[in-house]
């Protein structure tokens, strides 16, 4: 199934964490789809970042910089927004800033959320919410299974239990305040998502494209841990396609996978070893100690997406890998900002073309 650009022609769509990695990609494809897009978040926390690096300002309606966790301010921001989907991807983000920052992460994540549903129950415009989380919600005791949606959740690191105490809240506001209103409300979670813009400290495919490019030595920690890499368009457009049916729908509240299948769970040196391949680089690789706990084995089971959305992953690791070097290796060679958002679109109107062939 794709995305109807008819649906999303003029909606007004309000997009929390908007200038991270994730929404500055979902910023452009709303753009593409001919939607009007409020952000709202703080100022991106890497330099370089993908939102300000290109200037996707501009594509924005409004482009608000303040924190989810004021509820008084998100509360307003709404209201005078009036939008009729809303896209919550605010968060953060980090396993590793987990551990050294437990207070603003349980905040941001637990705290943020439950705000946005305050704001969210308040606005009679709004049709629809997704709220982003991840698929390290469920209680992982290293398995190797495929978690499905109505698997336990829980999570040893705090990021993980923030965002399964994130999920909790949510079921519990659906229950109590959302049964009766006309809005329809899903929880996403997606695999490790890779594409180029990501700038977040501790991200592979990150340290793949500055390292390898450059030739420069790269340091890897957890080489056999297996992840889910997909690429970022792929989870963005699955959450697009579950929009539109939640508008009109109530049947399609509930939550969501939206992993690759298992083929796609590469390790972390297979996935480095085919950068530096692809790349051509001279790069070493050296193994460091990690001191602190990641799973090894996490896969998804998306059945259930693929049966009632039609939606699934196209792109295999390689191809997501290829796709996110390509960009990285564009913005290395070209500093114009006009032409890193032609690009961007460029990628985005490959996959769209992809998926429709593949239909």
């Amino acid at each position: 199934m794709n995305v109807s650009k008819k649906f999303w022609k003029n909606k007004k769509v309000f997009v929390t964490g908007h200038t991270g990695f994730k929404g500055s990609w979902l910023t452009i494809i709303l753009k593409l789809l001919g939607a009007k897009v409020y952000g709202y978040a703080l100022n991106p926390i890497s330099n370089p970042n993908f939102f300000d690096n290109v200037k996707l300002t501009k594509l924005l309606e409004k482009d608000y910089r303040q924190n989810i966790q004021d509820l008084k301010n998100l509360k307003n921001a709404i209201k005078k927004t009036k939008p009729s989907i809303v896209i919550h991807l605010a968060a953060q983000s980090s396993v590793f800033v987990s551990y050294s920052d437990p207070v603003d992460t349980v905040q941001s994540n637990v705290i943020g959320t439950m705000n946005l549903l305050e704001a969210i129950k308040s606005e009679k415009s709004i049709k629809a919410g997704i709220i982003v989380t991840t698929d390290k919600v469920y209680k992982n005791l290293e398995k190797k299974k495929k978690f499905k949606e109505n698997e336990p959740l829980g999570g040893h690191d705090v990021y993980s239990g923030s965002k399964a105490a994130s999920e909790i809240i949510f079921h519990s506001y659906q229950k109590s305040f959302f049964q009766n209103l006309n809005c329809n409300l899903s929880t996403v979670r997606s695999g490790n998502c890779i594409g180029g813009g990501d700038w977040t400290e501790d991200r592979i495919m990150k340290d793949c494209a500055e390292k390898l490019i450059q030739n420069k030595k790269l340091l890897i920690r957890s080489p056999n841990a297996t992840r889910p890499w997909q690429h970022v368009i792929e989870p963005l457009i699955g959450y697009l396609i579950l929009a539109e049916k939640m508008y009109k729908n109530k049947n399609y509240s509930s939550s969501w996978n939206f992993g690759p299948n298992l083929k796609n769970n590469l390790k972390v040196i297979d996935l480095v070893n085919f950068s530096k391949k692809i790349l051509k680089s001279k790069s070493k690789i050296k193994l460091v100690k990690n001191n602190l706990y990641e799973s090894t084995n996490l896969a998804l089971n998306s059945d259930k997406s693929l049966k009632y959305l039609k939606w699934k992953t196209i792109l295999t690791a390689k191809e997501a890998i290829k796709f996110s070097l390509d960009w990285y290796k564009f913005y290395s060679q070209i500093k114009s900002k006009e032409k890193m958002i032609e690009f961007s679109k460029k990628q985005i109107q490959k996959y769209l073309y992809l998926l429709k062939r593949k239909v």
